[in-house]
């Protein structure tokens, strides 16, 4: 049982409260890409198929469920007000939906409430209008628990209008899976027994990073882990947080240079080269048990890419969310995390036809009291908005937006969001417990 205090250690030196508040083109056919250009779109093909992976060096490769994009990059990019033609086609045994994080206020793509499970061998075109630039995720886990194959994420990138002063923009994409000792991988949603964890970055179990002196890097960190909450520590570096789930935030040192993420959670930091040339600096991953290097930033013997660090980056620029919330007027609804299974149920068992969690009016505030009274951390996440942490008395909130966050056992959190967009949106809970269920409710905006 992984406990969020343990992550209170001398290597990351992260309390509770900051790790908390942290947190295949052939077969879909050669002419959607035409289509979607003749349309004045770009298209992103997806395609989910039998897969493996390398994460036993020397030894065989693991046999997975691949989200396979059109290159093997972790992230795909395109750009802020794209209309983004998305086809997805399976070649899985079962039924499959694709999940997202971070695209707000697109009642069209949302699974399940919208979009019915994709049948094997069938595929689906739906066109996703990309608003906000940001750090996004999808994946097919959300009917994953207990398959016969565990599943990847990918991450989405959608970048600025305007030009953003950085050198290189790189995604850091973190995944975790469960092998038996003789190599098979389990999927999450059962006892994962005597099986280990084994960590990828970018779907390789270690990375080098070159850099130069003074280069600055955005680095795009995803916890595309399954139910871990993790931390992230840069050794030898200022880290420097400049959005969180895919928004803007008031930019802030990462204490110690380290970052925390729920599972699901995105962090935007930048970083300014800064070691000696040819030295190394480790990328350290914390997973609530013990702290192991996962990557290192190499330092060229190169000249330095300029004579002088860059200037203090300046705030990305926000998209639309607004700058006050009403909460005196606000709607307010308690929701206890895993609670009655009459309320939440798994993915596989939702019905349209369900109660809604709340109904709220376009335009108002909403304020939920999300209890968790399990003796373990719930991952919560909101599918259509993003909402503020508000502080214990209600009298202000944190300066970010996030989409997802993990609240400590026995825990009461509150979060507000602007109900801007009507339609019908996902509420999504699971334990930071590998065996445990992913459940959902789900809230209309009217």
């Amino acid at each position: 049982m992984v406990r969020i205090d343990i992550m209170e250690d001398q290597i990351l030196r992260l309390d509770r409260r900051e790790l908390m508040a942290g947190l295949g083109a052939a077969v879909l056919g050669p002419a959607i890409p035409a289509i979607a250009a003749a349309r004045g779109r770009p298209s992103l093909m997806l395609q989910a198929k039998a897969g493996v992976l390398a994460l036993r060096p020397g030894e065989p490769d693991t046999p997975i469920w691949s989200l396979i994009g059109p290159t093997p990059d972790p992230g795909s990019r395109f750009k802020q007000g794209d209309e983004l033609e998305i086809t997805l086609g399976s070649e899985l045994p079962v039924p499959t939906v694709l999940n997202w994080h971070g695209i707000d206020g697109v009642p069209a793509a949302e699974p399940l409430v919208a979009r019915s499970p994709l049948s094997p061998k069938a595929r689906e075109t739906f066109v996703v209008p990309l608003r906000q630039a940001g750090t996004f995720l999808c994946d097919l886990r959300l009917l994953g628990d207990g398959q016969a194959r565990p599943l990847p994420a990918r991450a989405l990138i959608v970048g600025e209008s305007d030009p953003v002063a950085v050198d290189r923009d790189e995604v850091f994409l973190i995944e975790d899976w469960r092998l038996r000792p003789d190599g098979t991988p389990i999927a999450p949603g059962g006892d994962p027994k005597d099986a280990k964890p084994v960590y990828t970055i970018n779907g390789l179990t270690t990375l080098d990073i070159p850099v130069r002196t003074n280069e600055r890097l955005r680095f795009r960190f995803v916890n595309g882990c399954q139910r871990t909450v993790i931390a992230v520590k840069i050794e030898g570096h200022e880290v420097k947080v400049m959005a969180l789930d895919g928004q803007p935030s008031e930019p802030f040192p990462a204490r110690n240079g380290a970052l925390a993420l729920a599972p699901g959670g995105r962090v935007d930091a930048f970083i300014d080269a800064s070691a000696t040339p040819g030295s190394t600096s480790a990328i350290l991953l914390h997973d609530g048990r013990e702290s192991r290097p996962i990557a290192r930033l190499v330092a060229s013997n190169e000249p330095p890419l300029r004579s002088a660090p860059l200037p203090v980056a300046p705030a990305l620029p926000t998209y639309g969310l607004p700058a006050q919330l009403d909460l005196k007027n606000a709607l307010r609804i308690a929701l206890t995390l895993g609670g009655s299974k009459v309320d939440w149920v798994t993915p596989a068992s939702f019905a349209r036809s369900a109660a809604p969690a709340f109904r709220a009016k376009a335009g108002r505030t909403v304020v939920l009291a999300l209890s968790n009274p399990a003796g373990i951390p719930e991952i919560f996440h909101l599918h259509g908005h993003h909402f503020r942490v508000l502080d214990r008395l209600d009298d202000g909130w944190k300066p970010f937006w996030l989409d997802t966050l993990a609240i400590d056992s026995g825990q009461t959190q509150r979060i507000a969001f602007a109900a801007e967009y009507a339609g019908r949106w996902l509420i999504e809970s699971m334990a930071t417990d590998w065996a445990a269920p992913r459940l959902v409710r789900w809230y209309s905006v009217e």
